[in-house]
């Protein structure tokens, strides 16, 4: 029985992978061998510093080798990462220090400056140097997995940091359990070998990089680090994917949307590419379709699951024909994930009951610890499950709404809180931006509900010249007169926040 992530490195190296590429950040290249060394030399520093057992330990570096390596080290302790965005503002990283209640930060000579300004003397700061690391130690085997037998699998390994409703940060604990559970899914349901090259394009405080990481390590795989800045170059993005070969990617929608808009599907081409995940918001099919019809022997894979879920719960491997209008399932269950699905009265829809729409709650192993040192706010995000009345069976209630299909598949009908009421009808946002989106000459949109004017707003992105008037026409052909939105908004651009989502709450901001 497995209770540890390390225990996939162990198994790398009896595969004989530890010669195998693991990082790839376009300028050097980087053997499991060359992680294994550089993170005992980290453990090592983090000893003399006199680091305990299971705290939080926060890593502040750009997205590189450096932070794989320091993730490595901070678990080979028996403590646990939390990777910060190194452009977040100092407020919101002195909140997410302070409720962590952080004693050490990692961070590189590059970015040690702009942490300190940050932070100021609030927390430690250990700068790491590899290069002056691997000149000056001698002994970096000696501390190879010092705490290993002490860590449990019900023990955290990372936080991810989100965004909280009230805007303070909320951090969610995984632990190795979490992780394993669904990583060995991962593992026995595709075939990933030691010839597939992620890539990896999402910031490593996201959570995808969970994903990478550890199937890169169990298989094998190279992780090959895409500046982020390309995103906003879709163009030079596909080139430098070419080039480096990729096999597998997995990203959210919008980037793979902007590149299907701009006609580079037909003239970038990416032989190498076998498989597709995307997660994170819905993939509009309208584009999909693109995408599906450009790369016919790619396997693309709709995952779904929200931030207080280990990456994701929920998937669905496309297959068969949709109209772009018709929206993608999220699928099933991944292994020891349940999904409970209830009314308002929180009574269950089963399956047998397709169309019905309720919200979707998740159960089993996928289910995060809760958030870090938030006891109240996990309390009320990790509810006892209301049809179990006899032992502990914790749910977490996501706040979206979904339907079974004829085919016992979940398909994702929008959030609780996009949910409104207007002129009496209760209307998903969701299901207008789905048809607003198969209209050819729209290149993305969001929809929003001006609750002041009772007025229903769409923001679009335009492929062609069109008009509203156009637009309205084209929705009367999909949607009853009362979904059709009354206020149109074109951008040349639409706001993305940091994981490359659209902005939906600036949006709100601007009606």
């Amino acid at each position: 029985m497995q209770i540890n992530l390390l225990e996939y490195f162990n198994k790398n190296f009896e595969l004989g992978f530890q010669n195998n590429c693991f990082v790839d950040d376009g300028s050097n290249r980087y053997t499991f061998s060359d992680a294994n060394l550089d993170s005992n030399l980290i453990q090592n520093q983090l000893i003399e510093k006199g680091v305990g057992l299971a705290k939080p330990i926060g890593v502040f570096m750009p997205k590189s080798y450096a932070t794989v390596v320091s993730n490595l080290a901070i678990i080979k302790t028996g403590n646990f990462y939390t990777n910060f965005d190194i452009s977040t503002p100092s407020p919101r990283l002195l909140a997410l220090v302070s409720n962590l209640e952080l004693e050490l930060v990692l961070t590189t000579p590059e970015s040690k400056d702009l942490l300190a300004q940050l932070i100021g003397d609030s927390v430690d700061i250990l700068v790491i140097d590899l290069i002056h690391l691997r000149e000056n130690s001698s002994k970096p085997e000696l501390a190879n997995y010092l705490h290993f037998v002490e860590v449990l699998d019900v023990d955290p390994v990372c936080l991810v940091n989100t965004s909280g409703s009230t805007g303070v940060p909320k951090s969610v604990a995984m632990s190795h359990k979490n992780v394993i559970d669904f990583i060995d899914w991962v593992l026995e349901n595709f075939d990933f070998n030691e010839s597939d090259v992620f890539g990896s394009l999402s910031p490593f405080y996201f959570d995808i990089y969970t994903l990478e990481l550890w199937v890169a390590i169990a298989r094998g795989c190279t992780i090959s680090l895409l500046p982020e800045k390309l995103a906003a170059f879709p163009a030079a993005l596909m080139e430098e994917m070419a080039n480096r070969q990729i096999t597998f990617m997995f990203w959210v929608p919008t980037v793979m949307v902007n590149i299907a808009n701009m006609g580079l599907l037909e003239s970038h081409r990416i032989p190498t590419l076998r498989r597709v995940f995307f997660a994170g918001e819905v993939f509009p099919t309208r584009h999909l379709n693109l995408w599906r019809n450009a790369y016919k022997s790619v396997q693309f894979v709709n995952l779904y699951g929200p931030i207080e879920i280990t990456v994701d719960c929920t998937f669905y491997i496309v297959e068969g024909d949709f109209r772009d209008d018709e929206p993608i399932p999220i699928g099933v269950p991944c292994k020891n994930s349940g999904v409970v699905i209830l009314d308002e009265q929180n009574q269950l829809i089963s399956s047998e009951t397709p169309g019905v729409l309720g919200e979707l709650c998740i159960r089993g192993t996928s289910l995060a610890l809760g958030y870090y040192n938030n006891h109240e706010q996990t309390e009320k995000a990790f509810t006892q499950n209301p049809l179990v009345k006899s032992y502990p069976d914790k749910i977490y209630r996501t706040g979206d709404l979904v339907y079974w299909n004829d085919f016992g598949q979940l398909v994702f009908a929008g959030r609780k809180d996009f949910q409104i009421k207007h002129l009496g009808y209760r209307i998903e946002l969701g299901e207008i931006e789905t048809a607003v989106t198969a209209i050819p000459e729209i290149g993305n949109a969001c929809v929003v509900y001006d609750q002041s004017e009772k007025t229903i707003v769409l923001f679009y992105e335009t492929l062609s010249e069109t008009t509203p008037v156009n637009i309205r026409a084209q929705l009367a052909s999909k949607l009853p007169k009362y979904m059709i939105p009354t206020r149109y908004e074109c951008r040349e651009l639409l706001p993305r926040n940091p994981n490359g989502k659209i902005d939906r709450q600036k949006l709100k901001l601007e009606i």
